[in-house]
């Protein structure tokens, strides 16, 4: 009997262990700072980029992207979001310039420097990636024609 529970907690050592060492590869800083951000985050899944750590989880129903250094740093969060969900100038300066677009990707940066929004707005002949981290206006970050 003896031998038995024995094996059952090296058994249940070596599975808890293996979920440890799950991020190994991810740096322990990043871990750590992103458990004390993020504290009630779930459905957490890390990944090595390159020259970067992402993770990608789910907070308060909203699927969110946290972006560290490989020293631990956070660099960034993003999240995507519904065009109604922009500040009302941002918008009414969307639809007034690009009127006859529609929006296929919309997403907020936040970063040290302040909250940014990149939109990307199409049509049959174009595709336009704006950028807006002023009070409304857009500049735009790429541009693309469609063939």
């Amino acid at each position: 009997m003896k031998k038995r529970i024995l094996i059952f907690a090296l058994l249940l050592t070596g599975i808890s262990y293996s979920f440890a060492n799950k991020n190994d590869s991810i740096n322990k800083k990043a871990v750590t700072s992103f458990n004390k951000e993020f504290v009630n985050a779930r459905d957490i899944k890390w990944e090595r980029k390159n020259g970067f750590v992402l993770a990608t989880f789910c907070l308060n129903n909203e699927v969110m992207f946290a972006y560290y250094t490989t020293e631990g740093e956070m660099m960034a969060i993003a999240r995507n979001m519904l065009s109604d969900k922009l500040p009302v100038p941002k918008l009414l300066n969307l639809h007034k310039d690009y009127s006859g677009y529609w929006i296929s990707d919309l997403f907020e940066v936040s970063t040290s420097e302040g909250i940014a929004y990149y939109v990307t707005v199409e049509n049959a002949d174009l595709k336009i990636t704006l950028k807006s981290s002023g009070v409304e206006n857009w500049e735009t970050y790429s541009r693309e024609e469609k063939e």
